[in-house]
């Protein structure tokens, strides 16, 4: 599979984005926060449903680490015949047992109609014992409750070609000043420094420059209290369009994999999940050799937080399915140390629980910078894709996609975008 293949699946899948456990089927008896020594306590066959289709050698390694408790997998490839089939499946006997979703509003409709089972006992106790991050939770809590379990995580930050900076003498950027300075010397070499699509992830460098001008006006968006008319959205649009303009991209057009233009230093940088690391190993680049990491700088140096955006994507257990309390068991299992750390080196990817320890020494280092110690001076905020309202995030992929292309008439695209958020509120009572 092509990396745009494979990043768009990612995407999309994540932007397609009650029986209570007492009710559907009784709290299963296992203990998600021992570290992981053991697996699940329930036994049996779980049927398995998810849109990532191409994952399915890396549930087949979960298998063999979860003892009893196995998983039948039924992969789709296409999105959006997941998504339906998922819808009408609940309204049959034939229940998923456990399916990947998407956080957001996707996840609170199948709250609301009382189609995925809770899972706040779960919860508590993995956060007890430190299986979960600070602030991973409120994605998955509705009305209090807690519905679901991260399948995965993805940290997004900047991707760099270590030789591009060493030919041009320059460092990893901590501060916005410092990272202008990296561009323009790279403009100057004629290297493009940044990548940028206008598709699948249009929306990106809005979601990094604003969170880092000011967090609370990027939440603010996402819950309807702040406008995309307010000023500090005018100072991110404004940066974002003088960007632009002045060639710190790459054609948004271009077909090329990202990861190759990475590494041949078409683009000396690249702003992805972690994710993308899977994909740099696909082409033999080695972390910390060949690339490295870096966290976006804040636009606004009064920003006294370092805002990091955290992707998630959950697993949730079909309320009332056939096989509920074995499919809450392998929830609970799949918190666990044992179970993040084989899906960690599966995946080659970050892991949601802090106890992994990862052998990848830029993501190490990233998971450090903002985790531990560090954690009092981050701010977990959720990407824009699912953290939007799913009217406004849908028009925003047009908007967007066209102001990467041509950045013309930026106050005209932030109100069209309050417009539709003002009528997705004014809709929610």
């Amino acid at each position: 599979m092509s990396i745009k293949k494979a990043l768009t699946a990612l995407a999309l899948s994540s932007a397609l984005i009650l029986a209570a456990c007492g009710g559907g089927g009784s709290q299963p008896s296992t203990d998600p926060t021992d570290g992981g020594a053991d697996a699940p306590a329930a036994s049996g066959t779980v049927n398995f449903f998810t849109d990532k289709a191409a994952w399915e050698p890396s549930f087949d390694e979960m298998n063999a680490a979860s003892g009893d408790i196995q998983l039948e997998f039924t992969g789709y490839s296409d999105p959006v015949a997941y998504d339906t089939y998922i819808r009408q499946a609940f309204r049959t006997n034939d229940r998923p047992d456990l399916f990947t979703w998407h956080t957001g509003g996707s996840l609170g409709e199948l709250v609301e109609q009382g189609l995925v089972a809770e899972t706040s006992d779960i919860w508590a106790e993995a956060e007890a014992d430190g299986l979960v991050p600070e602030g991973l939770k409120d994605q998955y809590t509705f009305d209090g409750k807690q519905y679901c379990v991260p399948l995965n995580v993805a940290y997004w930050a900047v991707y760099y070609n270590k030789a591009v900076f060493a030919e041009h003498g320059l460092q990893p950027p901590t501060t916005w000043a410092e990272m202008e300075t990296v561009m323009q010397t790279l403009r100057d070499a004629g290297v493009a420094p940044l990548h940028q699509m206008n598709i699948i992830f249009e929306f990106v460098y809005f979601q990094a420059l604003l969170a880092g001008q000011n967090p609370e006006t990027y939440q603010g968006l996402l819950d309807g209290s702040a406008s995309y008319t307010d000023k500090d959205v005018n100072v991110a649009v404004d940066k974002w369009q003088e960007m632009i303009q002045r060639g710190d991209f790459i054609d948004p057009g271009v077909t090329g994999d990202p990861q190759a233009m990475l590494m041949n230093g078409e683009v000396a940088m690249a702003y992805f999940g972690t994710f993308f690391t899977g994909q740099l190993d696909a082409i033999d680049a080695v972390s910390g050799e060949d690339y490295g990491i870096f966290l976006f700088p804040n636009l606004n140096p009064a920003t006294d937080v370092q805002p990091m955006v955290l992707e998630t994507g959950p697993l949730c257990v079909g309320a009332g399915s056939e096989n509920e309390d074995a499919a809450l068991a392998y929830s609970a299992w799949w918190l666990t140390t044992e179970a993040q750390t084989a899906w960690s080196q599966s995946r080659g990817d970050v892991s949601f629980n802090p106890n992994v320890e990862l052998a990848d020494p830029e993501l190490k280092a990233l998971v450090a910078s903002v985790t531990g110690d560090n954690a009092a001076d981050t701010l977990i905020l959720p990407r824009y894709l699912e953290g939007s309202p799913q009217p406004v995030y849908q028009l925003s992929t047009e908007l967007f996609g066209a102001f990467v292309t041509n950045a013309d008439d930026p106050r005209g695209m932030q109100e069209a975008l309050q417009a539709e958020a003002e009528t997705y509120w004014a809709e929610q009572g």
